[in-house]
């Protein structure tokens, strides 16, 4: 029993998974710290040169599909590949997709960020299906335990990555801080290999494999082939867009994309109230989920500007000399992080206390003050930019307060909704639920694209008012978005019923 417990004192599984994901974590927060700033840097700096729209929608894409992908990943895995083998798979796409963005070429660049997205679509969902699986069902405490030890390595992975990718990238090469990158998950795919024993049989095989049964082995091969074969389509794709033979305008591609996943989103809500067969109170918790999932929606596309319009407004508007040396922007991406890993136990320690004395906030309430305070975060950067009217930086304190606001936030609504869609959901229905909360994320990811593209340089060189208005329309939007949720909480409540 006690070898089963070398890893503070839980399964040893717990360990290859904390250090796979820490380096996943530090691969996808690395290049994305890097991601906006290399596609606007001049071609004679390294970087692609393109205008403040065009790289926000790529941003806003390649996040949007790291969220969407998550879907058919566990499905994947679900039916076809298992746990195990889908994040030994996604760990060494992801890899090759960093090495490949580390070729010097715009061909290599697009087929690398496509290879990421598919790999963590892979690795993501179904890393955290294994770490459930560690535990029994009677020892719900424990499991608990397990994920917030997993969710540090999430954190620390985060923080760390900005700090060595920014610093190689952005003052020796930019492709040298993508390989930093690829090395980071190399170095977590090797170790989950070398390690993957410590998981046992969890998720070894996809349930109802047969290993003897010829049909499903065969059919296994052909979904591996058909896998395959879209990949070869989609990298055939980026080639000839990049030679030039077709013509692809990302920002379009942006905006067409937006009415797509929010008529996805509608139509699978229609679906599942006409033939889901649900009844009544299940029809009630539905259409909660439904409303929550809008306001998730308006929660990242404002909180993941800070990968975007954020960490241009660093690199651009914020003094970050410290002496004589200039600190790279991109290490100001390790702020939210950090405070996630200093705030999480507060928090986990305010709401116990507050149940204590009957007065934990309902679910709906606590969407309305994630939103408020990220709406206040952006209502700290109007201040900033009008002190540019009158000065050429302002100080990195205007972003740590934000990030700060922005963090609070997040604590107050994302692990709340993760928890609110597993407890509302019918049980035949959780992992669409699931999947509808991603889709959610995704899009708000996009949104977070599209308007960071307002942010453009040379207009607010010719007009610098425009910042704060820019700014003062998010924080309008965002803090207003908050104050509906506090009016509909009595409705929600009442959808809710005694869920909390």
């Amino acid at each position: 029993m006690n070898s089963e417990k070398t890893f503070f004192g839980h399964p040893r599984g717990l360990a290859t998974l904390f250090f796979t994901e820490f380096w996943e974590r530090f691969s996808y927060y690395g290049m994305r710290a890097l991601l906006v700033l290399f596609l606007v840097d001049s071609i004679e700096t390294g970087g692609f040169g393109l205008d403040d729209k065009s790289a926000n929608a790529i941003y806003g894409l390649y996040t949007m599909f790291v969220y969407l992908l998550a879907l058919p990943g566990g499905w994947l895995a679900d039916r076809f590949f298992g746990l195990q083998k889908s994040v030994w798979y996604g760990g060494i796409i992801i890899a090759c997709g960093h090495f490949s963005m580390a070729i010097p070429t715009e061909e290599f660049f697009f087929i690398g960020l496509i290879l990421i997205v598919i790999g963590t679509g892979l690795l993501k969902p179904n890393i955290s299906s294994i770490v459930g699986g560690l535990y029994k069902d009677d020892e719900p405490a424990r499991r608990d335990a397990g994920f917030s030890i997993f969710y540090m390595g999430i954190n620390l992975g985060a923080v760390i990555a900005p700090l060595i990718t920014g610093y190689l990238g952005e003052t020796i090469n930019w492709h040298l801080g993508f390989a930093a990158a690829g090395f980071g998950m190399l170095l977590g795919v090797i170790q989950y290999r070398i390690s993957s024993k410590t998981l046992g049989s969890i998720g070894a095989q996809p349930e109802g494999f047969d290993p003897a049964n010829e049909k499903q082995i065969a059919f296994r091969k052909k979904v591996k082939l058909g896998l395959f074969a879209f990949l070869v389509a989609l990298i055939i794709l980026v080639l000839l867009t990049t030679f030039g033979y077709i013509n692809i305008d990302v920002v379009s591609v942006a905006e067409v994309a937006f009415y797509v996943v929010a008529a996805v989103l509608v139509l699978f809500f229609a679906a599942i109230f006409l033939f889901g067969g649900l009844n009544k109170d299940e029809k009630k918790k539905i259409w909660a989920i439904a409303i929550l999932l809008i306001f998730s929606a308006v929660f990242w596309s404002g909180f993941e500007q800070a990968g975007s319009s954020l960490n241009l407004f660093a690199e651009r508007y914020t003094d970050r000399f410290i002496g004589g040396w200039e600190m790279p922007a991109s290490f100001l991406q390790s702020i939210n992080p950090t405070f996630i890993i200093i705030l999480s136990p507060v928090f986990g320690w305010f709401w116990i206390q507050l149940a204590k004395r009957n007065l934990n906030p309902s679910i709906p309430l606590k969407f309305a003050f994630g939103l408020i305070f990220l709406g206040l975060g952006f209502a700290t950067m109007i201040f900033a930019s009008y002190l540019l009217l009158s000065a050429d930086k302002v100080l990195p304190t205007w972003l740590l307060i934000t990030y700060f606001l922005h963090t609070t936030g997040e604590l107050f609504l994302s692990p709340v909704g993760l928890s609110a869609v597993t407890k509302l959901a019918p049980k035949r229905l959780v992992g669409q639920m699931m999947g509808a909360w991603f889709m959610s994320v995704a899009f708000g990811n996009l949104i977070a694209g599209l308007v960071a593209g307002e942010f453009d340089k040379n207009a607010i060189a010719e007009d610098p008012s425009l910042l704060p208005d820019i700014f003062q329309f998010i924080t309008i939007f965002i803090v207003g978005a908050g104050i509906i949720a506090l009016i509909f909480t009595p409705l929600i409540r009442k959808l809710t019923g005694n869920v909390h």
